[in-house]
Order: structure tokens, then C-alpha cells, then sequence
């Protein structure tokens, strides 16, 4: 007779055991421990098992930061089923995209928002068995059904099934979504990385977070904070008058943000008194933060500041903990980081040949938390996973010391209001060149107060064209959404090009900068210049 199979869900509900009745999950209005996560968890996996999700099966997931995310991400690992998650912030075309490529088994989405946008999606799934938390609409009320089984008594775990799967939504520079395949290793890996936190004797996170499981940041976060067994507060809603108040209140000493993020609350009247001594690790990414920003923070939370890099890919590359003005290394406000655990980082050229310290070329890293691949597209993994490596497609060098700093993108993000959810210019290129009166169109991500990055665009019009900026920028509303709408329109006589003959991105930042600062402004204006 040989031992039940295990997956990384067994050991992390081992873990949980011994954390008892310590406080594990804050929000939507509940507070739960160990043992009810534990216990929650078990009766998900075998409510969703009893109404016909068999191991191994797809799943389409739809939650925003809800605290039943990483319950439900927990049970159908635990039934080593294949989660395909979701990211409602997108555009209704990726998000439709997205359902084809995933082929779910079931669907399963929070019917509490209101926004109609589940039901919508379950109406096309005709066949797909459909599970909602709350609300109404179609389907089966998950909320009710596992509260009816915990109410049943103890619940035992479900068949044992193969090893789970996650596959992460990501929008690329074409448009077209990619699923960013991520298998066990990857869990395993944070299991690693939690019990070495908590060996080297740090304190219990109580972890302030903005980030659903729909980000690989947030499977990340989400895990690692409950692996560690500290404390993870979840919030739907970025609000930074709700954040400045909820760090004295709930006791946080870790949280991660964006730098518009950073930059509200640095801003915030409300931050004027608050106590934020309790802050240990006071993470910043997913795009690079201003330096006069990063001081202003530093003056105002002493060195409880961490620069992290990643990507969906490979979910933490760099961190810079313990932040402070070295007055011996100015420059290093604008490094990323440090390799982060295992991870191992190159610059290499075009060929792939190393490159020396300080040396411009492209990122490639390798470490366990790295993806297998994107599913159904294997030319486009080949191109990206190269002997165990991931291409970043970012551009940038290392220092002598081993300091990554970022000086470029390959793939144009560009950060937005969302907060946490890059957008690419190329959608946006394909709606505006798509109108009749538009010659060609050309998208970089410029710098504003208020938002930290907006699209803007430059346009070349057509003869005797007549389109104002106002109208090109509801035609991407209405394409895309408001998120990717660009926050002005430039008219142009002609795109510069490079030496391949391709738009010059690097010029259009020049010109832009040039004219508007190297901070840039607020846009304020839907279109500069015009047709005539």
C-alpha cells in the first residue's frame, strides 16, 4: 500500500494546524483563523467536488480581491484542478479571448460586484457547470453550499487528484492575452521561501493587500503571508485615506503598492500624524518609482522601504530592502535590486552573450518561481524560456555589486490608473490607426501627478483628415475601455523611425520631455495641434 499522494495544499493545511487560532484572514467584513481557513477551505473543495468538479479539470476563475480567493484557489488545488484566473480589469475583448484559449470544465465568479459581468460570461458557456459567491443570477450559490457543509460537521479532504496548476492572465504588446502557465514547483517554492522567513526569526507579517489572486503578485503575496502564518488583510478597493487609517488600526507592518500608490499617499493630508512606526517591509513595484518620491517616503517611513521587480513570469526577480540615501551611491534610488532566494540574473545582448557590469542588454533570469511556459502558444515560451531562462524583455545593467537597474522596456507598459494592471500600447495603436482619418499612430507611457504613468499618443492624420483628439479618445473607450483610453493626443506630420525602419520609441520620449519636462504634467488637454 502506498501514501496518499500530496500536493504543496497538504502542507500549507499542515501548516495551518499549527498556526490554531491565530487570526489568518481579514476582509469583506470577516476575520478568520487558521482553523476556519483550514476548515473552509476542505469544504469548498468537497462542496465543489460533490457538485461535479473532478480533479484535474479546468477552472475559470473571476474574483477581485475578494477574502474567498486564496479559499478558493486552496480547494481546487487541493482537488489538483487547473485554475484559470481571470482579470476583470481588461478589456471585454482580452476577457473573451482569455475564456476561449482557457476551455473551462466550470466557471466560478463573485456575483456580489453588481456589474453583470459574470452572468454575462456564464450566458456563453453553455454547458459549463457555473458557481457564484452570492448575488443572483445563473448558477449554483457556492456561499450558501459550503456554509451548509461546514454546518454538516468536519469535513475530510476529497479524492487526491494530479498536481495543480495555475494559468495567470497577462495582456501582451499585440493585444492578444497570454496564459502564464504556473505548476507546482512554483508553489513549492514559496513553501520554501515562507519556512526561511520564518526560520530567520522575523516578526508575523500583517500584511496590508491590494492585490487578487488574478496577479501573479497577489499568488504570491497571498500564499507567502499565509504560509508564514502572520496575518493577510484583504481590501476590493484602493482608497489611500482607507490605507493611512487602516495601518495604525490594524497594527500593518507590511504592505505592497504601486508608485501612484505611493505617490497618493505621500500626498494624502490624512498621512499628516498617522503612526506608521509599526511598518517593517513597506513594498514598492511594478513599475519604476520617481527618486524625489522615493526620498520624500524614506523622510517620511525611515527604512522600511523594499524595492521589488518581477513579472508574471517570473514572479520576484529583485528587492532592495531597508531603503536609504547612500550618499556614497546616489544612483541606487533607482536600482531595482538584488537578486531575490535563488534567483540568477544575466544581461546578455541580442545573440545572448553575457555582458559585463554596466553594460546595457536585455534581462534574463532564472529561478524556480519562474513559469512553465504560456499555454497553447509554444512558439512564443520557446522565444521566452530558453535553457531554464526567462527573457524579461526588459533592458538594463548590473553594477559591479550586483545591483540591477532598469533602464528600458522592450514591451511598452505602460501604468495606469488601475493601479496594479500594466496596459500595452499596441492595442491602442491598432484602435487609432483603425480610423479611417488616421494615417498611423504611435503610444508611449508618459509620467502625470495624479495617475504615475498615462497612455499618450501620437497621431499622424490623413489628408484633408477632420478627427479631433476627443474623438479618437472615445473610439478607444469604447474599443478597449477607459483605462486604456490615452490621456491626450499629439498631432504629427510623421513618426520618426529607427535605423530597421521602425517607429523610434525612444525619440517619442525625447520629444516628449523636450516639450512637457522630464517629469512631465498633468494632461490636461485631449488633443495638442490638430488637423488643420
Amino acid at each position: 500500500m502506498t501514501d496518499r499522494p500530496t500536493s504543496y495544499v497538504h502542507r500549507a493545511l499542515e501548516l495551518f494546524a499549527g498556526f490554531g487560532d491565530r487570526e489568518a484572514l481579514v476582509g469583506d467584513g470577516r476575520r478568520l483563523t487558521y482553523a476556519e481557513v483550514a476548515a473552509e477551505v476542505r469544504a469548498t473543495a468537497a462542496t465543489l467536488h460533490g457538485l461535479g468538479v473532478r480533479p484535474g479539470g479546468a477552472v475559470l476563475v473571476m474574483l477581485g480581491n475578494a477574502v474567498e480567493g486564496p479559499l478558493v484557489q486552496l480547494a481546487l488545488h487541493l482537488l489538483g484542478c487547473r485554475t484559470m484566473w481571470i482579470a476583470p480589469v481588461t478589456s471585454r475583448r482580452e476577457i473573451d479571448e482569455f475564456v476561449r484559449l482557457a476551455a473551462p470544465e466550470a466557471f466560478l465568479h463573485d456575483a456580489r460586484t453588481g456589474d453583470g459581468l459574470g452572468a454575462e460570461l456564464a450566458a456563453g458557456l453553455t454547458g459549463t457547470p457555473v458557481f457564484r459567491l452570492g448575488g443572483e443570477g445563473p448558477g449554483v450559490d457556492l456561499v450558501a453550499e459550503v456554509a451548509a457543509r461546514l454546518a454538516a460537521g468536519p469535513v475530510a479532504d476529497p479524492p487526491a487528484g494530479p498536481a495543480p496548476e495555475s494559468f495567470l492572465q497577462t495582456s501582451g504588446t499585440t493585444g492578444t492575452p497570454k496564459l502564464v502557465h504556473h505548476r507546482q514547483s512554483f508553489y513549492d517554492q514559496i513553501l520554501v521561501l515562507a519556512a526561511e522567513f520564518r526560520a530567520a526569526g522575523f516578526p508575523l507579517l500583517r500584511h496590508l493587500s491590494h492585490s487578487p489572486m488574478w496577479l501573479a503578485s497577489g499568488q504570491i503575496t497571498t500564499l507567502f503571508n499565509l504560509f508564514t502564518g502572520g496575518v493577510l488583510f484583504l481590501r476590493q478597493r484602493w482608497d489611500p485615506a482607507a490605507f493611512v487609517a487602516t495601518v495604525p488600526a490594524e497594527r500593518i507592518n507590511s504592505t505592497f503598492v504601486t508608485p501612484p500608490m505611493l505617490y497618493e499617499v505621500l500626498d494624502h493630508p490624512a498621512l499628516d500624524g498617522a503612526d506608521f512606526s509599526t511598518m517593517f517591509m513597506f513594498n514598492v513595484g511594478a513599475g519604476p518609482a520617481a527618486p524625489a518620491r522615493l526620498r520624500q517616503a524614506i523622510a517620511r517611513f525611515g527604512p522600511c522601504l523594499r524595492i521589488v521587480y518581477g513579472l508574471s513570469e517570473a514572479v520576484v526577480i529583485c528587492a532592495l530592502p531597508g531603503l536609504t540615501e547612500d550618499p556614497e551611491h546616489p544612483e541606487r534610488l533607482r536600482a531595482c535590486g538584488r537578486p531575490y532566494g535563488d534567483v540568477a540574473v544575466e544581461i546578455r545582448d541580442a545573440d545572448g552573450t553575457v555582458l559585463p557590469a554596466g553594460v546595457d542588454g536585455e534581462v534574463w533570469v532564472r529561478t524556480k518561481l519562474s513559469f512553465a511556459g504560456y499555454h497553447g502558444q509554444p512558439e512564443l515560451t520557446a522565444e521566452t524560456l530558453v535553457d531554464g531562462w526567462v527573457r524579461t524583455r526588459d533592458v538594463g545593467h548590473l553594477d559591479a555589486d550586483g545591483y540591477l537597474y532598469l533602464v528600458d522596456r522592450l514591451a511598452d507598459r505602460i501604468l495606469t490608473r488601475q493601479r496594479s494592471w500594466p496596459i500595452y500600447s499596441r492595442p491602442i495603436e491598432d484602435v487609432l490607426a483603425g480610423h479611417p482619418q488616421v494615417r498611423a499612430a504611435a503610444v508611449i507611457g508618459v509620467p502625470d501627478p495624479v495617475a504615475g504613468e498615462l497612455p499618450y499618443a501620437y497621431v499622424v492624420p490623413a489628408p484633408g483628415a477632420t478627427v479631433g483628439g476627443d474623438e479618437l479618445i472615445a473610439l478607444v473607450t469604447a474599443e478597449l475601455s477607459e483605462t486604456w483610453a490615452p490621456g491626450a493626443v499629439e498631432f504629427v506630420d510623421e513618426l520618426p523611425l529607427n535605423r530597421s525602419a521602425k517607429v523610434d520609441k525612444l525619440a517619442l520620449r525625447a520629444r516628449y520631455a523636450a516639450t512637457h519636462g522630464e517629469d512631465g504634467r498633468s494632461l490636461t488637454a485631449a488633443a495638442i495641434g490638430g488637423p488643420a
